[in-house]
């Protein structure tokens, strides 16, 4: 597969990016309230159509959207209404200065440059409520007070209705696994990839087992790195194995302990981190991209353009990599793993390297089109572009790992300009098509494409509000959340509507076949005051995070593929303290990681703390059973 120079890339106007619509700006904490002091949370929105064409970026400058400011929290699912108001808790956001144009804050973060012309990333909505200040270990439960609930918010959802629309006939589809390749869930919020047999949904059962006890305790937790001046940097990325919580810190990597929090190593690196897979190999091996130094007020960006596979058992950063276009380095937006290949895409087009570093392919002068970005996990996914600006054309390529060669290709309509690779096997894809999506979530419509032929299966309609799943395919084509793929179905969470008791709000996890694009009647509810989001395939078990009410603690639990009766697998403590740092970390902005008895929930976020309060911050929080 060639690789080409890019024509000018499609960046969104002012007005565009992402964030709240237009005519309901970002609001701050009202005068004479809380002084919150939380680190800004990535949206996944998606980028009004534009009206002219935006300029070229340098090739050296990163592709990642920044931050935006931060947004006035809501109260909790299922808070009541009257209830008196409290100091601010952990984890809540702060008011920050108005973006600049195309949703940048004032100062572009580390790891995150504000380069012209990109979408800046959506408000951290605010769930929960404030809390007073406490340490962060189980007490006794406590009443809590909070913030008003605005009963305006809801919105009435029929949970198993949705428009679908199915373009053509069932196509032959085969679900013949690649040998040797794993597909784990790495990084948080709706990692899909099935690796399920198309058994008509019929559970095969999965590897999470519920404890004799649920209850929950915090095994640790690791407090918000300092931050000089008054930058935001980049903290993504988390991983899990069967020893290990590696989590991304300012310019590091630290693998803990998973059970008693300890540092067992830490790998350092030039510059913060940019992005980083979500995806892992047999033997615990992961993938990032990193700035070559740390950026300063002189120069806030140096690209990102420093490619590392890191060895989560050892510790260790086996090589770092760069790619050149002519003579200038090429700054990647993305990164994922497939069997032993690491591929990265970029407006100047891809790249990828074998796990011992030999390159694979990069781009060509000569290509008209050019990899924008890469689905990995059991199978290697493209999305090539090309055509011009407002012609754009996607081609999904099912691509040889080793060679790049392609297996398979699916043209998408003309005029579709971004799309998210939501699982590779069966391969998913998302879009927001004709920017109908209306609710920032980058989601109109799901494509199901048949790997082997790349003959579209069914076309799935999912009405922003109706489902609230999220993908960020400007640039990040494999980073969408509150969605899972397995058991030959699309599995999504419905929008909030009212409940049964009084001011509560919940939803409910519904399935779609991807053979038919239809509904199968499968309905998993979140219950009172709750919200559910699925987090990842557990064999032919979905697994699924409750955001809890007011009162209570977040739940994990495995809901069975065929019958989906839930079983709980783990409840957080539901004392105040521990609960804000739980509202603080929604699976919508945050990373959930959940294995063997273990909830990892982290920022992707660090800035300098702007409260003047003692009360501390945390990057990251281990919950685990007995």
């Amino acid at each position: 597969m060639t690789q080409p120079p890019p024509p000018p890339p499609q960046q969104p106007p002012p007005g565009g990016g992402f964030g709240p619509p237009p005519d309901q700006p970002p609001q701050g904490p009202p005068a004479g309230g809380p002084n919150l002091g939380k680190a800004p949370q990535p949206g996944y929105g998606y980028p009004q159509a534009p009206q002219t064409p935006p300029q070229t970026p340098s090739p050296a400058a990163p592709q990642t959207p920044p931050p935006p400011p931060a947004q006035q929290p809501q109260p909790g699912y299922g808070y009541p209404q009257g209830a008196p108001q409290a100091p601010p808790g952990y984890g809540h956001p702060g008011q920050q200065q108005p973006p600049g144009p195309y949703g940048q804050p004032p100062q572009a973060p580390y790891g995150q440059p504000g380069q012209p012309g990109q979408p800046g990333y959506g408000q951290q909505p605010g769930y929960g409520y404030p809390q007073p200040t406490m340490p962060l270990q189980p007490q006794p439960g406590q009443p809590g007070g909070g913030r008003k609930f605005n009963a305006q918010v809801a919105i009435i959802v029929a949970a198993i209705v949705a428009i679908a629309l199915i373009v053509g006939g069932g196509v032959w589809y085969s679900t013949s696994k690649d040998d040797g390749k794993k597909d784990d869930t790495a990084s948080s919020g709706g990692t899909t990839g099935g690796t399920d047999d198309n058994n008509g949904g019929t559970s095969s059962g999965g590897k999470e087992k519920a404890p004799a006890d649920t209850g929950a305790k915090v095994l640790f937790q690791v407090p918000m790195p300092e931050v000089k001046n008054d930058s935001t940097v980049v903290v993504s990325g988390s991983w899990l194995t069967d020893k290990t919580y590696a989590k991304s810190g300012v310019a590091e990597i630290v693998g803990y302990d998973r059970d008693k929090g300890g540092k067992q190593w830490t790998i350092p690196l030039d510059g913060p981190v940019c992005q980083a897979s979500r995806h892992v190999t047999d033997d615990n091996k992961t993938a990032v991209l990193y700035q070559p130094a740390m950026p300063t007020k002189a120069d806030p960006s140096h690209g990102c353009s420093q490619l590392a596979l890191i060895d989560l058992d050892a510790g260790k950063e086996l090589w770092t990599k760069t790619v050149k276009t002519g003579d200038q380095l090429i700054s990647f937006d993305n990164v994922t793993i497939s069997g032993n290949t690491v591929a990265v895409g970029s407006t100047s087009g891809g790249a990828a390297f074998d796990l011992s570093g030999k390159l694979l392919w990069s781009p060509k002068p000569t290509d008209s089109c050019y990899d924008a970005g890469y689905g990995g996990g059991e199978k290697l996914v493209a999305v090539r572009k090309c055509g011009t600006y407002e012609q754009r054309q996607l081609h999904i390529q099912t691509i040889d790992p080793k060679t790049g060669k392609v297996i398979s290709e699916y043209k998408m309509a003309q005029g579709i300009e971004y799309a998210s690779i939501v699982s590779t096997n069966p391969l998913v894809v998302a879009a927001d098509v004709g920017d109908s999506a209306g609710d920032g979530s980058g989601i109109s419509d799901f494509f199901s494409i048949d790997n082997k032929t790349g003959k579209l299966r069914t076309r799935i309609s999912a009405p922003g509000e109706q489902f609230a799943a999220r993908c960020e395919g400007v640039t990040r084509i494999e980073y969408c959340t509150q969605l899972a793929v397995g058991n030959d179905r699309l599995y999504l969470p419905t929008e909030e509507h009212d409940g049964t008791g009084e001011y509560s709000q919940t939803n409910e996890i519904v399935a779609f076949d991807l053979t038919t694009g239809k509904q199968t009647g499968q309905r998993a509810d979140a219950g009172d005051g709750y919200r559910i989001s699925p987090l990842r395939m557990d064999g032919g078990n979905l697994i699924a995070y409750k955001r809890p009410p007011y009162d209570k603690g977040g739940q994990v639990v495995s809901i069975d593929g065929g019958s989906f009766k839930q079983t709980k697998l783990l409840e957080n403590p539901a004392n105040d303290s521990v609960r804000d740092v739980e509202a603080g970390m929604s699976p919508e902005y945050s990373e959930l990681l959940y294995g063997d008895g273990h909830l990892f929930m982290s920022k992707v976020y660090a800035s300098k703390r702007t409260s003047s309060t003692s009360e501390k911050e945390y990057l990251a929080v281990g919950f685990g059973t007995s």
